[in-house]
């Protein structure tokens, strides 16, 4: 018997659409891939206009305008608009790379990538799938991460679950910022350095309010520069014998 008969036969029209309805775009395309019944369902304009309302919320008065007049089909339409964000995406990160040349970004660099994340719409899941992953530089993930929790307003507990699923919750960074130096009795004394090495996961559960405030307001008032880079561990003079000894 033919598999796309046996599929019609062993489960009705409405509930195989609430099964493709309630699938990733990924197990989406792999079930459409089983026989030309779920083939034509899973294309379905039902299932992939509901996959793009949701992927690109910010997009949704321009996608009701574009509901109402002639158009290509919604799945063509959704691998369009994630091709159009993966370039966009890459301009980001690209960016970022080149300020890394010397392993840290200054402050304003690194709000400017944040910023561009916003001007160019990106959702929940366009961040996830660009920035959110392990082969990315840590700092990468981070600007991610602040944009789920400043920019789109994410819960911690959201975010958190993407950086388990991704295996980045425990990256962390090192920012630096540096306070102008207080007046006494007519002296400004020195610049204070503050360091600090916080985890993704500090930052996504609320740990590390105060870091997520120095990076999200920048070089402004007493803060006069701001720092961000990968965390590296450290040597003590007694660890690096031992490297030295085992060599």
């Amino acid at each position: 018997m033919d598999s796309s008969l046996s599929s019609q036969e062993s489960i009705p029209n409405d509930i195989a659409l609430k099964i493709a309805s309630s699938l990733q775009v990924g197990d989406l395309c792999s079930l459409g891939s089983c026989s030309r019944f779920w083939w034509e369902l899973c294309g379905s304009d039902y299932i992939w206009e509901s996959l793009c309302k949701k992927r690109w919320p910010a997009l949704a008065l321009k996608i009701e305008s574009y509901n109402n007049q002639p158009h290509e089909e919604w799945r063509v339409f959704y691998i369009r608009k994630h091709n159009e964000m993966a370039g966009k995406a890459k301009g980001v990160i690209d960016f970022v790379n080149r300020c890394l040349a010397f392993e840290s970004i200054e402050v304003g660099h690194y709000l400017k990538a944040v910023r561009d994340l916003d001007s160019i719409l990106f959702g929940f899941e366009d961040v996830y799938t660009f920035f959110l992953k392990s082969k990315h530089n840590v700092l990468l993930n981070l600007i991610g991460l602040h944009y789920c929790l400043i920019w789109l307003g994410l819960p911690g507990e959201c975010v958190m679950e993407i950086l388990n699923n991704s295996n980045i919750s425990q990256r962390e960074v090192r920012v630096q910022w540096w306070k102008l130096g207080r007046w006494l009795f007519g002296f400004r004394l020195r610049d204070e350095l503050i360091t600090r090495t916080v985890s993704l996961k500090d930052l996504a559960t609320g740990k590390e309010e105060e870091v997520l405030g120095v990076l999200h307001r920048g070089a402004v008032h007493e803060v006069i520069r701001v720092q961000i880079s990968e965390a590296k561990p450290e040597y003590t003079s007694w660890s690096f014998q031992n490297v030295q000894n085992a060599n």
